[in-house]
């Protein structure tokens, strides 16, 4: 059986390595026309803007893994919150943050 509770701080660890890296990408655009021309200000402004959705996925994330963590600890880890089965172990492997059996899953996407 797969050891969820590494795998979920190995990634957790690896997002805030992540979140680090890229503080220099959604720091703040000079707009110093001396220094760069009007397109490389737009290129900085989109880079910017790209960066912070990818942050916010990454906070997302680590939300999502932090509320494993936590039904880990409870003791309610890898069942379905719609149905109460028990998620496919190869389903939480590939994502450890998954709250869905494929099923419910699948259901909620067809809205259902």
């Amino acid at each position: 059986m797969t050891d969820f509770r590494r795998l979920i701080e190995d990634r957790l660890r690896k997002l805030e390595d992540m979140a680090e890296s890229s503080q220099a990408a959604t720091a703040t655009v000079e707009l110093d026309q001396t220094r760069q021309g009007r397109l490389s200000r737009i290129d900085a402004l989109q880079g910017q803007e790209m960066a912070k959705a990818a942050e916010q996925r990454r906070s997302q994330s680590v939300q999502r893994l932090k509320a494993a963590l936590r039904r880990l600890d409870q003791g309610d880890f890898g069942e379905c919150l719609d149905c109460g089965e028990t998620i496919a172990e190869a389903r939480l492997a590939a994502d450890p943050a998954s709250t869905l059996c494929l099923g419910c899953a699948e259901n909620r996407e067809r809205g259902r």
